[in-house]
């Protein structure tokens, strides 16, 4: 009988720092640079604030639109090649974004930047699939999120910096030479690898392929899909409506800031404990909690009228947001089969980062024709809908997986 990942003694998880979280850490740090700069510099180059609106949702565009591609892409040429590409995309976009002089330009090459970022993120996560034993992933996975979020968290603050001494596109300059660095640390510490031995055939459609792993897998993208939909939705959600509350409440922007940035403390300090219960006791034990967290701090905010009971709240959410960690990385990776495992992730993606589009326009159509606080309800509302369905019609996945009898190709 073929040996389970789950079997396999010899794999220690800081072989990933080559090849996963080092360039994953600069990767992120260099997407937060940007992040503060970007508006500002569509407004310096004549943008509306509805314009601006509109340019940074083409390059959320340019992301989704590239998932399914970057799982293809992972699939034929294995996914180190595309993790590097990726990420030498994504430098040369920043680039060509810091010498750009007009919105029609900066709107094509953040949807270009956005796409080659998905690139990376994809196949980033199909590496992880195939490298790492299912009795470590959650662990694994969870550290991906963690070097994902010191880098976030430290990339703004050094972008505006920049941008404030040397002007708005030395951000994106920046932004060029880290992920460059970071591709460079992928493709000097990961050892080359051979083309996937699950490549289909030269004659097999791309198309072909994905309607069969749409078919092939619907329970899964429909069940445990849903349920990755809906932590995406309140996260945005959380995104969006913890500001605009605390404006609604009379508080000034200072004291939003702080109680967001303690949630985000809380948050950040829970990745590596939540992938031990996710790899000791079942995805589930995560994901469920999450949910619930999530959803109990949205469904709560129409009562958090004051700064105490609106500093509570965001402890609630962050600790929420905190504790599904890694969780939406980690089930896509347990669900994704050995064979086509990058087509199967690019799909996933794609199901998760729907959610993060659709999130705000909900949120602004109810907020208009209702409340506020009727959309964070509706909101949390959506997360109660994920754990009944992870509940009642999710198996776990962490026992299917370590179930599996084909050991996953190397990456």
């Amino acid at each position: 009988m073929a040996r389970s990942p789950s079997m396999s003694p010899a794999f220690q998880i800081r072989s990933l720092v080559g090849p996963v979280y080092a360039p994953n850490f600069l990767y992120s740090a260099g997407a937060g640079l940007v992040l503060p700069v970007t508006p500002l510099l569509a407004k310096e180059l004549g943008a509306s604030v509805g314009a601006i609106s509109l340019i940074i949702t083409a390059g959320a565009i340019g992301g989704i639109m590239a998932n399914v591609p970057a799982g293809v892409l992972s699939d034929r040429y294995g996914v180190r090649a595309t993790m590097g590409y990726g990420l030498v995309a994504t430098a040369v976009a920043a680039a060509a974004i810091a010498l750009s002089g007009s919105l029609a330009l900066l709107t094509v090459l953040l949807f270009v930047n956005m796409a080659a970022q998905a690139i990376f993120n994809v196949s980033r996560l199909a590496y992880v699939a195939a490298a790492v034993p299912v009795a470590q992933r959650g662990r694994a996975i969870s550290l991906v999120g963690g070097t994902s979020r010191i880098g976030m968290f430290l990339g703004p603050a050094i972008g505006g910096s920049l941008g404030h001494a040397f002007g708005l596109h030395a951000a994106f300059i920046a932004q060029a030479v880290v992920t460059a660095v970071a591709a460079v640390l992928l493709f000097v510490l990961t050892e080359a690898t051979p083309r996937p031995p699950s490549m289909p055939a030269r004659g097999s459609s791309a198309y072909g392929r994905l309607g069969r792993t749409l078919v092939a897998h619907r329970r899964e993208f429909l069940t445990v899909g849903a349920v990755a939909f809906a932590i995406v939705v309140m996260r945005q959600g959380r995104q969006i409506l913890m500001p605009l509350w605390g404006d609604a409440i009379g508080l000034d922007v200072a004291r939003i800031g702080f109680v967001l940035s303690l949630g985000a403390a809380l948050d950040a300090t829970l990745f590596y404990p939540v992938g031990v219960v996710m790899d000791r006791y079942g995805r589930k034990f995560a994901v469920i909690p999450s949910l619930l967290l999530l959803a109990a701090s949205l469904v709560l905010v129409p009562f958090a009228t004051t700064f105490p009971t609106f500093l509570l709240l965001g402890l609630l959410s962050g600790f929420g947001n905190g504790f599904g960690s890694g969780v939406v990385m980690t089930l896509g990776a347990d669900l994704a089969p050995s064979e086509g495992a990058g087509e199967f992730i690019g799909v996933w993606r794609l199901v998760a980062d729907v959610g993060s589009a659709v999130a705000p326009l909900g949120i602004g159509a109810l907020a208009e024709v209702a409340t506020l606080g009727a959309s964070a309800v509706a909101t949390g509302l959506v997360g109660v809908a994920g754990v009944f369905i992870m509940l009642f019609l999710v198996e776990e996945t962490l026992h299917r997986a370590t179930q599996a009898t084909q050991p996953r190709g190397r990456p």
